[in-house]
């Protein structure tokens, strides 16, 4: 038998011939916001916080954010902070706001530097190393509508639907395991079993309604509840989850 040559498609180069896509993709992270020094205490309350609700940081992304820190918190703190962290099973992976110094640290320890984020709009925010105020640009793009996600069939155990945008609106159940997402409100015409946290980008305003309660996490704007401290008189109910004074408020609705 003799050997064939094989022949190609010369209208194709073998340069327009992609294996992959690369795309962008939204993810949710936990941020960790440092105000003050690395100490004994700050570590306790740590431990205890995620002690208490560790289904809310379970295989959560984290970022530690050092604005208010930046040039304050000396290395070996930071490092010590990664390393507790870490010990926690917490998926810390990025850093924001750090000074070059921060950054070199991080990165040391395995994280990287990071920009933005979507809790506010770098547009409206002036960061505290900016020096001097930078002229607007000439042209600016408008601002994206928020936008109501709708979903209409059961959001099973594993699903994770977020909407980035604005509301989400579930005309079914929610599984436990599951887990619902979103800028703005979240509205659940069915039994509430999962996860549910509203307001994620800092909306303090932000609610969460469902026709029948009985979720394993409740979260507006970062602040929580977790199904071990619903009582007895609010599960199976319709109710409304709001803030109020900076705590979680849950309220039967009529």
């Amino acid at each position: 038998m003799q050997p064939q040559d094989v022949q190609t498609d010369p209208a194709v180069s073998p340069a327009t011939v992609k294996p992959y896509q690369i795309r962008g993709r939204f993810f949710t992270a936990v941020a960790l916001r440092l105000d003050g020094r690395v100490d004994d205490a700050l570590l306790a309350s740590l431990t205890a916080q995620i002690s208490q609700a560790p289904a809310f940081f379970d295989d959560a992304p984290m970022v530690l954010d050092l604005e208010s820190v930046a040039g304050k918190l000396p290395r070996q703190e930071l490092v010590r902070l990664i390393d507790v962290l870490k010990g926690h099973g917490l998926s810390v992976f990025g850093i924001q706001n750090g000074t070059a110094e921060q950054v070199a640290a991080a990165r040391a320890a395995g994280l990287i530097p990071l920009r933005g984020g979507r809790e506010v709009p770098l547009d409206r925010t002036t960061r505290a190393t900016d020096a001097t105020p930078k002229p607007a640009p000439a042209q600016s793009e408008p601002e994206t509508s928020p936008a109501t996600r709708l979903v209409t069939e059961p959001v099973r155990s594993g699903q994770r639907i977020f909407n980035d945008r604005g509301d989400l609106v579930v005309l079914a159940s929610v599984s436990a395991g599951a887990e619902l997402i979103a800028e703005g409100n979240i509205h659940v015409y069915g039994q509430l079993r999962g996860r549910a946290l509203a307001g994620v980008n800092g909306d303090t305003n932000a609610r969460i309604f469902c026709q029948s309660l009985d979720a394993e996490l409740l979260a507006i704007s970062g602040l929580y509840q977790t199904s071990e401290n619903l009582g007895a008189d609010i599960r199976n109910e319709r109710v409304q989850v709001f803030l109020r004074d900076e705590m979680l408020c849950i309220e039967k609705l009529r």
